[in-house]
């Protein structure tokens, strides 16, 4: 499958400051998804847009676990800050996420039931520390049943600043660089 010629837009949830990496709690100036998410818009040269939540997550590492188990277990659909104005002139969407217990950030469900993707491709990434992309695949293809959900790329988060190879790789496979 050839994309290049496609429309593409790079849409991601990013969580900096303090976070768990290599079984630690650090303070990133990035998160490690923004990071990804730039790299492959360097790659790609597709539109960037950051998917935020109007409420903040807590600063504390520990506390935003809290909220978004919690957010996990009302399947809450927290309200985003900005939205992408004009989603029919893209014809790729590839989504960005750290992996929250198993999945995708709530902010992210609250994206991908808020357009319309029948007809776009769907390319999935996530950082994480050890759990890939646990069940967020199949959690998309749910929430898009018309969208061709294509196979995901998971990027341990400590390897995230060091990916760009296995980025480019993955974009190739998918015909998208």
């Amino acid at each position: 499958m050839n994309l290049k010629d496609r429309k593409c837009l790079i849409a991601y949830f990013s969580r900096k400051g303090n976070n768990y990496v290599s079984g630690r709690i650090v303070d990133l100036p990035i998160g490690n998804t923004e990071v990804v998410a730039k790299m492959i818009q360097e790659l790609t040269k597709g539109d960037m847009f950051h998917i935020e939540a109007v409420k903040s997550y807590p600063k504390d590492y520990t506390e935003t676990t809290e909220v978004a188990q919690d957010e996990l277990r009302v399947n809450a659909r927290p309200e985003l800050m900005n939205h992408v104005e004009n989603m029919d002139s893209y014809d790729v969407i590839i989504i960005g996420y750290p992996n929250w217990w198993g999945t995708m950030p709530m902010p992210v469900f609250t994206f991908l039931e808020e357009y319309d993707f029948s007809g776009k491709i769907i390319v999935p990434f996530c950082t994480h520390e050890g759990s890939g992309l646990g069940h967020s695949e199949r959690d998309i293809a749910k929430l898009c049943p018309k969208a061709n959900v294509l196979k995901g790329l998971a990027i341990h988060g400590t390897a995230a600043g060091s990916a760009k190879t296995n980025i480019s790789n993955w974009l190739d496979k998918m015909g998208i660089s």
